[in-house]
């Protein structure tokens, strides 16, 4: 690997100035855009204080591996993009090996891209088309990447495809993971590929999940009737978004300005236009290595296995690859830095232990990791668990398959359950103990100081638990929620992963063809094969969901604005992504309810509920307009309809904590009345709703509703009094 001379870690402020002829021609000056963003951050709370690029996996940050990775494969010129939190990376960047001051850096450019008000990866990347940064081919890969594949023959591969024809622009590396279970495939969202079996050219891509109605991949006929190729369906592929991109690849992100995910919107649509715009990319399948993201705290855990099972080689603690770490393997597959320290009757196994770390007499540390400086009293239980750095465990401790992050202090006799996530500096007393897993901080999703809850977490306490209102922008059915905890699970939803068929369908159980694949000719002879499998058009609907209650949040937070914009905003959502009146109510419904909530919180003024649902309806000029036409749109049925939307969206508030969970629960009467005041809705679907079983379909549904029954009983009321009134009436003629 060429040094051409010192890397530079400053922000980028323009353009760089353009190189030579020969120079930009020059096949070893390989670049790489690094995505170090939160965009899709599944890592709350932790991501709310820290950059996730910067959390320890297996006690060292997961942008070194990444960093790493590139080094290896002779990349020379990085740009980093890190969105949130841009200065903590930078910071970290400045002091490590990878600094400008330092000799051992392999890059003769390493450079800070701030882009501002960037809501998505696609923004990143129009940004980076602008700026013309990159000028040959470029890695394009996440900040979250743990890789040992050397990519010099799938670079050859791709240079020569290039150079054959203009169109074939990009080459992602997939990794195999066969038929088999796999730790590093994703849960929840599976990536389904259609790859030529010959040339290896993408042909298809899209998305499967267990919560889908649907299980149909639908393909475009022309790929087996007019390209009269065999092609592969892979849903068994690992893909660690790990892309060798030309710069033709850039001008198509800005070609098309709604693309925000480079999987689900771009890769997919690049395929889909295929016979438009005529480009081609392809994947390079790797049998052997390893390739994997932890995008996910799914796949935090995954990953952080696989690195105890030594399948990330050389990338294993004991090898001391990152600068001064001195850690060494020990029986029983412990791995201990040295300064570290334990009673001779602490059980340890499979674990990797942090230097400054004490643990006590009596303990078990088992498939866990220990950051430095943590302090583990006598009797303590940690299995599957990950300790960050300058913890404080008191005795008697027993924690299972959690986090605690960094600066933790957890009391004595405490019991911390599967699944539980405990961000920075959270304290709390001795003798907790939690039925369920518990999500706390001691700031809001805002960065503010939380309210302490005493109550819950004794009074030495100084956190309380999360909440993120960005879970309730998410669609009931929008797979992304599978991946927001530690542990997977379908319990909430009723399902079980035999909901995804394979590729054979009952009336062909007697095929012995059980793998992911399919070939052409089996998809010309079978329809039944292809209708077994899930694709419908979800990623749409979930796109829609998101963008349209990012939208109407917008409009709405602007209070004394004009509704007018937003409403063609959102009906030209509709059009794009064809969405049906319910989509439409539920989109319209979250929207209204999330900004009625934010007005109740004391961040926004802490209103009481009755003026935070006026101000929601009526501070825009045309909101109100808006929720009668395209919301309600309808008689008493459309009315129960949305009442019900409105109260599914409230129910997921009750996850919030005890101050905010009482002024939430009285916000849908106080929602319902200032509709009925507006004439938006009526007696009849108040009455209707509150007579539908669905009503009170969970708990949480039940508790909402009761809430309404004051207002429910003025109305039989008053239609009592107007019945009278009437009869009266007709007496007295």
């Amino acid at each position: 690997m060429s040094h051409k001379g010192k890397n530079s870690a400053s922000s980028a402020k323009g353009k760089r100035p353009a190189k030579s002829n020969a120079e930009s021609k020059a096949e070893d000056v390989l670049q790489a855009v690094v995505l170090a963003d939160s965009f899709q951050d599944r890592f709350k709370p932790f991501t709310v204080e820290k950059p996730r690029c910067l959390l320890p996996l297996a006690n060292t940050p997961l942008i070194e591996y990444t960093l790493e990775f590139l080094a290896m494969n002779g990349v020379q010129e990085v740009y980093i993009y890190c969105g949130a939190h841009t200065n903590q990376v930078e910071d970290y960047i400045g002091r490590s090996k990878w600094a400008s001051s330092s000799k051992l850096s392999p890059f003769s450019v390493l450079q800070f891209v701030r882009v501002a008000d960037a809501r998505s990866v696609g923004d990143v990347l129009r940004d980076m088309d602008k700026r013309s940064l990159v000028d040959g081919d470029f890695l394009l890969v996440h900040g979250d990447v743990v890789s040992n594949l050397i990519l010099g023959d799938a670079l050859a591969a791709h240079r020569k495809r290039r150079e054959a024809s203009a169109a074939n622009i990009m080459t992602m590396i997939l990794h195999s993971g066969g038929p088999e279970e796999h730790r590093t495939k994703t849960h929840g969202i599976t990536p389904v590929f259609v790859v030529d079996t010959k040339t290896q050219r993408c042909l298809h891509y899209d998305e499967m999940n267990p919560l889908q109605s649907d299980h149909y991949l639908s393909i475009d006929p022309a790929i087996a009737e007019e390209l009269s190729t065999e092609f592969e369906i892979r849903a068994d592929l690992i893909d660690a978004q790990i892309d060798i991109c030309t710069p033709e690849v850039l001008a198509l992100w800005s070609e098309s300005f709604d693309y925000e995910l480079p999987r689900r919107n771009f890769l997919h649509g690049v395929l889909k236009d295929w016979e438009l715009n005529g480009k081609m990319i392809y994947a390079e399948i790797f049998e052997d290595g390893y390739a994997a993201r932890a995008s996910n705290l799914q796949m935090y855990d995954s990953i952080s296995r696989d690195i105890l099972g030594r399948w990330t080689f050389p990338f294993i603690p004991e090898n001391n690859i990152f600068l001064n770490q001195t850690f060494k393997k020990h029986i029983n597959n412990v791995i201990i830095e040295t300064g570290a320290s334990h009673a001779h009757d602490a059980k340890l196994q499979n674990s990797v232990i942090g230097t400054d770390t004490s643990i006590g007499s009596g303990s078990k540390i088992i498939n866990s990791f220990v950051g430095t400086g943590c302090k583990i009293g006598s009797n303590v239980t940690l299995e599957n668990s990950f300790i960050w750095n300058d913890t404080t465990i008191g005795d008697g401790t027993t924690v299972s398959k959690s986090i605690l992050a960094g600066n933790v202090v957890i009391g004595k006799g405490c019991l911390i359950p599967t699944g539980s996530l405990f961000s920075y500096g959270v304290q709390i007393s001795d003798n907790i103990s939690f039925s369920t897993a518990a999500v706390l901080s001691t700031v809001t999703s805002t960065g503010k100081q939380v309210a302490k809850d005493t109550n819950l977490l004794g009074p030495d306490s100084n956190a309380a638990p999360f909440y993120d209102p960005e879970d309730d922008e998410l669609d009931d059915e929008d797979p992304s929620r599978l991946q927001k905890s530690l542990i997977y699970s379908l319990a909430n939803w009723n399902l079980s992963t035999s909901s995804i068929s394979t590729f054979n369908s009952d009336d062909e159980s007697d095929d012995d063809d059980d793998s992911n694949l399919l070939s052409a000719d089996a998809a010309h002879s079978s329809r039944s094969r292809l209708s077994s499998f899930a694709s419908d058009d979800s990623a749409g609907k979930m796109s829609f969901h998101a963008d349209a209650v990012h939208g109407l949040l917008d409009a709405l937070r602007a209070d004394s604005g004009d509704f007018d914009s937003a409403k063609l905003e959102f009906m030209g959502l509709r059009l794009a992504n064809n969405a049906s009146d319910a989509m439409m109510r539920k989109a319209v419904a979250t929207a209204f309810t999330r900004r009625a909530v934010e007005l109740v919180t004391p961040e926004h003024g802490g209103l009481d509920a009755s003026k935070a649902a006026e101000r929601a309806f009526t501070a825009c000029k045309g909101a109100s307009k808006f929720v009668n036409e395209v919301g309600v749109g309808g008689g008493e049925p459309a009315q129960v309809e949305f009442i019900l939307s409105l109260q599914r969206a409230l129910q997921h508030y009750s996850k919030g904590q005890e101050q905010q969970q009482a002024k939430s629960a009285t916000l849908l009467p106080a929602m319902l009345q200032q509709l009925y005041a507006l004439d938006i809705l009526e007696e009849e679907g108040i009455l209707g709703w509150w007579e539908d079983a669905r009503a009170v379909d969970g708990e949480s549904m039940a508790a909402l509703k009761e809430k309404c029954k004051v207002l429910v009983e003025w109305l039989e009321n008053a239609e009592s009094e107007d019945e009278d009134d009437d009869s009266d009436d007709d007496d007295s003629d």
